[in-house]
């Protein structure tokens, strides 16, 4: 499990075909890896990934996570090299900050748009906040609430409002300085987990016809 607070951003340096579909190197950038080990889980942009093998003696240090097809078909840039949103999983000490996630992600979402926040006066409190408007697959769209959580890219993040299938967040300066979502753009894909609590509420509903 995880919260969707990101602990550093890291960076794919290669993907080779390995003893599933691919096997993915990570630049650990600022993550304290010391407490990692093989077969623990991490999120790399949302996916939870098993760990299959560990250089500490790289600066920084680097893990290797085997990818299935599955997997790879299902989210987006675990295939190429770039910057990735880094978690380790949580233990049962841990402050949730976020929201509970699986690290399941259940599909790709199209940023529709990506503006600075509409403010009433200059100085409001949101003014170094920028509006990420998100078009979710239909069939994840029932899932999404206005004021409920979703996961974008392994970040937890409030949404504030829906419309159809297109949701949007608002996205403050420190989110933009310690994740790769300053980065994206209209036209960008996203890795989206939806709320656990909505999805067993909806499959319930569907099971017993409430």
């Amino acid at each position: 499990m995880f919260t969707g607070i990101v602990a550093a951003v890291g960076r794919i340096v290669s993907v080779a075909p390995g003893p599933s579909a691919r096997r993915l190197v990570v630049e650990t950038g600022a993550l304290d890896v010391a407490d990692v080990g093989i077969g623990d889980s991490v999120a790399v942009s949302g996916c939870c990934l098993t760990v299959v093998a560990i250089d500490r003696a790289a600066t920084p240090a680097r893990l290797a996570f085997d990818v299935s097809a599955e997997s790879l078909a299902r989210t987006v840039r675990l295939d190429a090299p770039g910057e990735v949103n880094l978690e380790k999983a949580l233990r049962l000490a841990d402050r949730l900050g976020g929201h509970l996630m699986t690290g399941h992600v259940d599909g790709v979402g199209t940023v529709a748009s990506f503006e600075p926040a509409r403010t009433s006066s200059p100085d409001a409190s949101d003014a170094g906040s920028l509006r990420l408007a998100i078009d979710a697959p239909a069939g994840l769209a029932p899932f999404v609430a206005t004021k409920g959580s979703i996961a974008v890219d392994g970040v937890s993040l409030t949404v504030n409002g829906v419309e159809g299938a297109r949701f949007h967040v608002n996205l403050i300066p420190h989110t933009l300085a310690v994740t790769t979502l300053g980065r994206l753009a209209a036209g960008h894909h996203v890795n989206l987990e939806v709320d656990l609590i909505a999805r067993y509420v909806a499959r319930y509903a569907e099971a017993t016809g409430r």
